[in-house]
């Protein structure tokens, strides 16, 4: 159980930060 909704959840996570940082950066 940790394993399957921690892999998914660190999944969307890690796109969010990386939408956030993207967008700051051409911001």
């Amino acid at each position: 159980m940790s394993h399957a909704y921690g892999s998914g959840f660190a999944l969307i996570v890690v796109l969010f930060i990386l939408l956030i940082i993207v967008g700051t950066a051409f911001a």
